[in-house]
């Protein structure tokens, strides 16, 4: 098959690009610069501008762009811009799907934010997406500038994904970096609900997402038996042999982290149903495969 990727040089677009590689498919990298071999192309998502024949030809394309939200301050120019760099990659590459004449599948990365705080509720692919936070603002856009592509007849798939777990980036290299100082301690209550998921099962999860021409619509990729703050913490901490006693209490967490403070200390207790449902099998199904594989990976 052929892939097109937006971000196909970030945390989770390069290995994905390496599994597609390895099994044998064509990939084309999306860049903003100069391309520098045939499998790249030339794009600006911010003026709409994507060469039609590559989308033309290709079987996937995967939007996989974002600034990061591991960045401090959160200010509000900084929040335009990771706004912008979701939501405008995302409509540009689906009104090009939306052109063409073979409508390649489109899969959109998004998150788990838009459900907002559950307390201990489970959450489900038919939760709603009502969050009144800015993080749920953002996902709620994210997700309706793949409209284009949805109302255009093609397949669209909204990948909601919670924390991947490497400790090559993502914020997972900074929370490894707090333990393994001897800093770790639950947040807030530590009751609150963190979803997570390993990065090979997103990867798996992924490329099976965007070949099953049956799947559509919203997914949750998050491992099957969400923990709480306090309990991957505890198990981060044993694994690194630190300590885990203290606790952070939620203020000074909001006041730093600002916009995105709904991420760290709300409560989703998010629920992978629908890949339960349709047989996908996690290579790491609790939090100590997910973090034994973070780790060693």
């Amino acid at each position: 098959m052929r892939y097109v990727i937006a971000g196909a040089s970030g945390f989770l677009g390069h290995p994905l690009r390496d599994h597609l590689a390895r099994t044998g498919h064509e990939v084309v990298r999306l860049v903003r610069g100069e391309p520098m071999s045939r499998q790249e192309s030339r794009w600006d998502p911010y003026s709409g501008q994507v060469d039609q024949s590559v989308i033309e030809a290709a079987d996937v394309v995967v939007n996989l762009a974002g600034a990061p939200v591991t960045h401090w301050p959160f200010t509000k120019g900084y929040q335009r811009t990771f706004t912008a760099s979701r939501v405008a990659t995302t409509r540009t590459l689906a009104e090009a799907v939306a052109k063409s004449t073979r409508k390649p599948a489109l899969l959109a990365q998004n998150g788990t934010a838009g459900y907002g705080d559950h307390g201990d509720r489970v959450v489900t692919e038919e939760s709603p997406t009502d969050a009144d936070t800015f993080m749920g603002g953002v996902t709620r856009a994210w997700e309706q500038a793949a409209d284009p592509a949805r109302e255009a007849g093609g397949r669209v798939v909204i990948a909601r994904s919670g924390p991947i777990l490497h400790q090559r980036g993502g914020a997972f290299r900074l929370i490894k970096l707090v333990f393994s100082a001897g800093l770790g301690a639950p947040v807030g209550s530590g009751d609150q609900y963190f979803p997570t998921m390993s990065l090979r099962d997103w990867v798996r999860a992924t490329v099976r997402l965007a070949e099953d021409e049956q799947a559509s619509g919203a997914y949750n990729l998050v491992g099957p038996d969400t923990t709480t703050n306090a309990e991957f913490g505890r198990a981060l901490a044993q694994m690194l042999h630190r300590p885990f006693v203290m606790r952070v209490p939620g203020w000074p967490v909001d006041k730093l982290l600002g916009p995105i403070s709904s991420e760290v200390l709300g409560s989703c207790r998010v629920e992978p149903r629908r890949l339960l449902e349709e047989g996908f099998g996690f290579d790491d199904p609790t939090v100590n495969a997910r973090l034994a594989a973070a780790l060693t990976g």
